[in-house]
Parts: structure tokens; sequence; C-alpha cells
């Protein structure tokens, strides 16, 4: 009878175990993919125009902890100038600074569309930008959980100068 015990609860221990490891690891995995910038304007694809002001719109997803916004960049680089014109990603070179400051993204106020918090930058393409492909990329560094721990997302588009 004690044999029995023992087995069965050696099992449900190690139950127990993978359980709360495939437990712990899908939240981690629904966290770092729930909680991610976005950029709302410009879509991609748009045409500018070297020296041209444009809007960019940058969406902090409802997340149930909200982080703590350390600082934003918004950045351009030309493309033209690499192999087939594609860029690097952005996580190793980001090109021209357009904007680096705070990021403090806010629901709108009246909400009939029920937007998600976000702020507006206006920026300038850099008047130097070649004709072609051109990288925008938004780099947000933000802290969260309650340790808080460090974190930064990166999202690009893809913009024709012309």
């Amino acid at each position: 009878m004690a044999g029995l015990w023992l087995i069965s609860y050696t099992t449900n221990s190690l139950n127990m175990k993978y359980f709360s490891f495939a437990a712990v690891l899908s939240l981690f995995i629904i966290s770092a993919f729930a909680e991610i910038i976005e950029i709302g304007a410009p879509p991609d694809g748009t045409q500018v125009k070297p020296g041209q002001k444009i809007k960019v719109e940058v969406i902090q997803p409802n997340s149930i902890e909200g982080p703590i916004e350390v600082g934003l960049v918004i950045s351009f680089l030309s493309c033209t100038t690499f192999n087939d014109s594609i860029c690097p990603p952005p996580n190793q070179q980001l090109g021209s600074i357009l904007y680096n400051g705070p990021y403090n993204p806010q629901y709108p106020n009246p909400n009939p569309y029920h937007l998600q918090p976000h702020q507006n930058f206006t920026v300038t393409i850099p008047s130097g930008a070649s004709q072609g492909k051109g990288q925008l990329a938004v780099t947000s560094f933000e802290l969260r959980g309650a340790g808080p721990s460090p974190t930064y997302n990166i999202r690009n588009i893809t913009l024709n100068v012309i």
C-alpha cells in the first residue's frame, strides 16, 4: 500500500512540475507577443518625398500590466545603398534619427471607435534621402513586470521615396 502511494505521489509530483513549467512558459510567450508596439500610420508602402513631414502613429496595444515607458526612437534608413535595395534589420542599423524622446500613449477622449492608446509624432524625411525604398523604424524601450525588467520593441515599415 505504501509503495502505491509513493508511485502515485511521484507521478503526480512530476505531472505538476511539467504543468507548472508549461503554464509559466505559455505566460511568457503570450506576454511577449501581446504587448508589442504597432505603427498605425503611415501605412506600409507610403510614397514620401525628401524633406516631407509625415505623421507617425505609434500604438501601444492594451495589456494587463501597463508598461513603464522609458523612451521612443523613430528612424529612417535609405535602402538604395544596400544590395538589391534590401535594408538591414532595424536592430542592426537604424539610420537617421527623426525622433528621440518620451513616449506617452493615451486613449483618445472621446473614444467612440474604441481606439487603443497611441501617440502621434510629426517627423521629417531626411532631405538627403535617396529615391527608392526606405525603412521607417520605431523602437520603444520600456520596463515591465513587478521586477521590473527592461524590454525593447522594434517595428518597421517600408516607405517609397519619390
